[in-house]
């Protein structure tokens, strides 16, 4: 038998029989085997995982990356930077905040040309589908053609006037054609009517009010989550079409996400790190970074989440990373209202996740289940990316579980430093990331060159 290149061994190996004792054997960037721990053959280079856990890298499906266009929020070599520092070895970019938005394939093939020459980690592309393209089955068509892997819709405004929310009527032809193409659609499921409803919260709200994390979360009201994914229900039973419902915040959608499941309805449900870290009852007033769409609920609703997570009725987690320019954010007011939404948290997911998960009796091999291989599943890639099994990239994270260690402004790659998550010391410190059996970051340094590539629907 010809030597391997390159040997990852590792006494905790989590693979899809579990974890164990293993020697992961690399030849031309893929997993050739995964054999017994064994001594290294002279000449091949080993990389030693000790006593950490060696897994698939991760897998998040919900970065925004914001170039072209609006790369001072954040950019490809930024984000995927952070990536790398974070064990995840592949990120698909969302099609909004970007200018063009990737509502065309004209936009798609600008954004890849964007991201060439500067990728730490594999990327992926979601695909829009907003009123101008929705009944468009050519640009559809031409946008699978050029590799997106699925497509997002807004039933709710965006935040950017590049990427319109659809009404039901708009979105039906789009799913009748993805259904008819095998495509998959992402949806970001709240409804404007109970969100209309709920806006006298800000009437008369002087400076002080504005700062309450209570009054935006009443502005979202839950009802909102549960009459948006009702009506994905009732779409998904006329068009068969696959649906992905991104970032659950509410356990209130469980009763019907349970019964379209016993009818075998094709939906499939993500959470977020944000969501299982932390509580309103935690949320300071005025502390803005911590503002996202849907809101962090309550501590009750984080716990069912995880409940639900226990039950694989959620399938996923994934980071929803949603950078901004500093002064989006309204740091020094504490403005909840004219915050911008989103939480940068792209290189602490792995991290966050864990320290809740442990406290909870999970398991490294739950967070390779809902960090990895169910996203890959998702995204259609998971014959390259998710696993450490024989023919997939040799994508690994080498990381210390039982070790803390605190989030600070200068260990964040992102572009811009603001985060809920600093200050805090969860358990989980990245020792190295390996990208096709290339070692992308070692405990602080990075890789002089940058080699990831696009990850391209039907490509390899």
């Amino acid at each position: 038998m010809i030597p391997p290149e390159l040997i990852v061994r590792g006494r905790r190996v989590v693979t899809p029989e579990g974890v164990r004792p293993a020697s992961i054997h690399i030849r031309g960037g893929q997993i050739e085997r995964v054999a017994p721990f064994a001594e290294v053959p002279k000449g091949v280079h080993l990389v030693e995982g000790g006593t950490a856990v060696v897994m698939p890298g991760v897998v998040d499906l919900h970065v925004h990356v914001d170039e072209p266009g609006r790369t001072e929020w954040e950019g490809f070599a930024t984000a995927t930077r952070a990536a790398a520092a974070g064990g995840v070895t592949t990120i698909v970019d969302m099609p909004l905040n970007s200018i063009p938005a990737t509502t065309t394939r004209a936009a798609l093939l600008d954004k890849m040309m964007a991201a060439e020459g500067q990728c730490h980690v594999d990327v992926g592309f979601w695909g829009g589908i907003v009123p101008g393209n929705a009944k468009d089955s050519a640009e559809i068509a031409g946008l699978l053609s050029a590799g997106v892997l699925g497509f997002k819709a807004f039933l709710v405004p965006s935040g950017v006037d590049e990427f319109p929310c659809v009404t039901e009527a708009e979105l039906r032809p789009a799913m009748i054609e993805l259904a008819r193409r095998g495509s998959v659609l992402l949806v970001h499921a709240e409804l404007p009517g109970p969100i209309e409803a709920a806006v006298g919260v800000w009437d008369e709200a002087g400076p002080a009010e504005l700062r309450e994390y209570g009054r935006w979360l009443r502005s979202r009201p839950a009802e909102a989550e549960v009459e948006a994914f009702e009506m994905m229900v009732r779409l998904v039973r006329d068009t068969k079409c696959r649906v992905h419902i991104v970032h659950l915040s509410t356990p209130e959608v469980l009763p019907a996400l349970r019964a379209a499941h016993a009818d075998g309805l094709p939906i499939t449900v993500e959470t977020c790190p944000h969501y299982l870290t932390f509580c309103a009852e935690e949320v300071p007033d005025g502390a803005t970074a911590f503002k996202c769409a849907p809101p962090i609920r309550g501590r009750a609703e984080r716990e069912a989440l995880w409940e639900a997570l226990r039950a694989r009725e959620i399938d996923l987690i994934a980071s929803d990373h949603s950078p901004c320019l500093p002064e989006m954010k309204k740091l020094e007011a504490g403005d909840f209202r004219a915050a911008w939404g989103g939480i940068s948290s792209l290189q602490v997911s792995l991290p966050a996740v864990w320290t809740a998960a442990r406290e909870r009796g999970f398991s490294v091999a739950d967070l390779a289940a809902w960090m990895c291989a169910a996203p890959a599943r998702l995204a259609g890639i998971a014959d390259r990316k998710g696993s450490i099994a024989a023919g997939r990239d040799a994508d690994l994270v080498i990381w210390e579980p039982e070790i803390r260690s605190t989030i600070q402004p200068s260990t964040l790659q992102h572009r811009h430093k603001i985060s809920p998550y600093i200050g805090r010391t969860p358990f989980g410190v990245i020792r190295f990331t390996l990208l096709r059996g290339e070692t992308v970051y070692d405990g602080g340094a990075f890789l002089d060159r940058p080699i990831g590539r696009p990850i391209l629907r039907g490509g390899r």
